[in-house]
């Protein structure tokens, strides 16, 4: 049995179905569970209640925690600790194998221009230390024996299913597709990684069901030399047949949308990520399993034609 807690996602969805590779029994976890694959277990659980996060882990052989919060750094600290501490518990109990779907927000900001597995934690943002202590704590309890896991990172995602949950979606393809300016956070002439969410499920299912994976820390398989933002606009707009047109948004803009607008006041701690080059290094996972990243050419490709067709 392979369970996903926090189904529903763009890459949960993915994940479910890259898992009928290694599994029959597939399990989706989720306050609303839906079915992905035709035969999918579905299991109503709130994951911050530790007696219904055991009943959903129960009889799992491996366990991928790919939950989403709120974009609210007062909701991640009130909920993550819980949520961790409840599947790791959970998991220990039954001795299932954990995979976390993870973030790079806990990296010093001096890392972001070359991140890799190694980067020095030291993050400068609210729910940046949120992520870093979570993830300490699992693998806290990994180097004691407890706990077989692994922490499976991914830069800022896009892709075929990521409609609502892509800044790339929301700020470039969706305004250009409409006709109008895309919307570039920071500075344009910086280059920007970005994980494609297909390449994320396939390497998530693989790590999960590779032994020799466990107690690591993966960066998930992303493209090198990304463009800089000013080139991810024209790209896009190359392939919608529309005018690269495009409006930089510097922090104190983003500050002042914040007044009324709850999701880019949360934004304001992130734009360090947009201010500087942000490369996500993939080599470790490259050569480890000699599978090469989606291009982003053909990335966006995919993306125009499930979407704007």
């Amino acid at each position: 049995m392979q369970t996903i807690l926090g189904a529903g996602g763009p890459v949960a969805n993915a994940l479910a179905r890259q898992l009928k590779n290694y599994s029959a029994e597939i399990r989706l976890v989720s306050r609303s569970p839906k079915k992905v694959n035709p035969d999918d277990d579905l299991v109503k659980a709130n994951l911050l209640k530790p007696g219904e996060v055991m009943k959903a882990v129960e009889g799992s052989d491996v366990v991928f925690l790919t939950a989403g919060l709120l974009y609210d750094h007062k909701i991640w600290r009130r909920d993550w600790p819980v949520i961790m501490k409840n599947v790791i518990n959970a998991c220990g109990k039954y001795d299932a194998k954990l995979v976390f779907f993870d973030n790079v927000y806990m990296y010093d900001k001096k890392e972001i221009p070359h991140m890799t597995e190694e980067s020095q934690v030291d993050p400068p943002s609210r729910k940046g230390k949120v992520r870093a202590e979570i993830a300490a704590k699992l693998m806290q309890r990994v180097q004691t024996g407890k706990l077989k896991a692994l922490i499976a990172r991914s830069a800022d995602f896009y892709g075929p299913e990521s409609a609502d949950n892509s800044i790339l979606m929301e700020t470039v393809f969706k305004p250009l597709s409409k006709g109008k300016k895309a919307n570039w956070l920071g500075k344009a002439d910086k280059p920007h990684s970005f994980t494609y969410i297909p390449d994320a499920a396939k390497a998530t299912a693989l790590l999960g069901n590779s032994n020799e994976a466990y107690g690591q820390i993966w960066h998930l398989p992303t493209a090198a030399n990304p463009p800089a933002g000013k080139e991810w606009v024209a790209m896009i707009a190359t392939e919608l047949n529309v005018k690269p047109k495009c409006r930089v948004v510097p922090k104190w803009m983003v500050w002042i949308m914040g007044w009324f607008m709850p999701i880019m006041k949360e934004t304001v701690e992130m734009i360090y990520q947009y201010d500087r080059n942000y490369v996500f290094d993939s080599s470790k996972f490259e050569k480890s399993f000699n599978i090469k990243p989606t291009s982003y050419e053909i990335g966006i490709k995919e993306v125009v034609s499930r979407n704007f067709k």
